[in-house]
């Protein structure tokens, strides 16, 4: 594999004291052993790999999975657990500036719909993943930031839409209480333990005849005869057709064409003890909505329903144990800032790990160009519950040939390259300098 990170980013260290590997016992999934064919390979034991291996097998295909390493180990098993609006980094306007009305609007649909894909899937196969929070709350962490909300709230109603906006004043009793100065609620998406849910997937696309493979990392991908053999430490799997759902773990080989297309950058998210009630009150903050800030560099948080509070951030840039400590004291000190009435409550897990994003700052989900047979689903931009999920539905649509019956728009089945190649992550620290001075 040719990975943009040193081997530090995809070892145990950032993973090491993450919060879900208490709350749910990995399922045993054998190890890629020998030879074996697949009408579809997919690469990537994630929500993307997952949906696509279950939807496919409920349609009769043969499918087997090949995750690098223990089910639930990448981004898909340690993340916030925020199945919301979002996959782009592009506000509605660019979106239609860059893509066009009817492509923008296309994936504003998707993103609903999305969210409506995880719900059903839990309600349809009995999935418990102690789901809690009505759509989701952004917080204003600045006067500017608070007057946009206001007049964004204003749109929304304008147009039909439900949403609430609370003023500075009003967030304490509203129970939002923290370094903030307004909020705005929409009532799409819910919060949930990631892992509860992406264990259930597997449990159903296993249940529907996918073989789920773990500790079985794809080293090459080879076109053979029409088809591809997809070759492991141990073995080589023969398939028609192969997926790749590698996300932010992905490899500048695997295939080739992904070479420069996409860039790691990490997130990190800690988990608080239980609070008392008396702990919340003084805060003031006691709502069970998912929440996050309206910085460039955002935090994210929500109590969950054992009154433990997860709190998590994006900035990462190195990968190291000296920049893995650096990165969790920084967020430690941003969460008290924000949270001053908790400065003494102990954080029990923290973590961290990789998000992904394009160049067009929209998700990839297609056909992999001049390969027949060949397709891909990456770059959720730090939302991959939702969109990671629904890109798995499309790609099981397109691999089966058929026009994908969700919405599907033209906006996503591009992938331009970054400057610079594999040195492309010298264009994070002047990135994250320019949106630290506008936050």
């Amino acid at each position: 594999m040719r990975r943009i990170y040193p081997d530090y980013a995809y070892g145990p260290g950032p993973r090491s004291n993450c919060w879900w590997d208490e709350t749910i016992a990995a399922p045993d999934w054998p190890r890629f052993d020998g030879g074996a064919s697949a009408d579809v390979a997919i690469i990537g034991g994630g929500f993307t790999g997952l949906s696509a291996a279950l939807h496919l097998a409920e349609s009769g295909v043969q499918v087997a999975v090949l995750e690098a390493g223990t089910p639930g180990w990448g981004a898909s098993g340690r993340n916030g657990g925020f199945c919301c609006l979002g996959g782009s980094k592009l506000s509605g306007a660019a979106m239609r500036r860059i893509f066009g009305a009817e492509a923008a609007e296309t994936y504003e649909a998707s993103e609903s719909a999305a969210i409506q894909l995880v719900r059903g899937l839990l309600d349809r196969h009995g999935i418990d993943a102690d789901t809690h929070s009505h759509g989701e709350t952004q917080m204003a962490h600045s006067p500017k930031a608070a007057r946009r909300l206001e007049a964004q709230a204003d749109q929304l109603q304008k147009a039909g839409e439900a949403a609430q906006f609370v003023s500075g004043d009003q967030l304490a009793d509203h129970g939002l209480n923290g370094g903030f100065h307004a909020a705005l609620t929409t009532p799409e998406g819910f919060a949930l333990n990631p892992r509860k849910y992406l264990f259930g997937l597997a449990a159903a696309a296993r249940k529907a005849g996918a073989a789920l493979y773990q500790r079985s990392p794809a080293r090459n991908v080879r076109p053979v005869n029409g088809g591809f053999e997809v070759e492991t430490d141990t073995g080589v799997l023969r398939a028609s057709q192969v997926i790749i759902a590698t996300n932010g773990y992905s490899s500048e080989d695997l295939p080739g064409w992904l070479a420069g297309r996409y860039m790691p950058a990490q997130s990190t998210v800690m988990v608080t003890r239980p609070l008392s009630d008396a702990e919340l009150s003084a805060q003031g903050w006691y709502s069970d909505q998912m929440a996050y800030d309206t910085r460039n560099l955002l935090h994210y948080f929500r109590l969950m329903p054992d009154r433990r509070f997860l709190f998590g951030m994006r900035g990462g840039l190195r990968a190291s144990p000296r920049a893995e400590a650096a990165i969790r004291r920084k967020l430690r000190q941003d969460f008290e800032a924000m949270f001053p009435a908790w400065r003494d409550v102990a954080a029990t897990h923290c973590w961290s790990g990789m998000v992904c994003l394009s160049r067009n700052l929209v998700p990839f989900i297609g056909a992999v160009p001049d390969q027949p047979g060949l397709f891909a689903g990456l770059c959720y931009h730090g939302n991959g519950v939702a969109m990671g999920s629904y890109s798995g539905r499309l790609l099981s649509d397109l691999v089966l040939g058929r026009q994908p019956e969700l919405p599907y728009s033209t906006a996503v089945q591009k992938m331009p390259r970054f400057p610079f190649g594999r040195a492309r992550r010298i264009l994070m620290p002047p990135a994250y300098a320019a949106l630290g001075l506008m936050d």
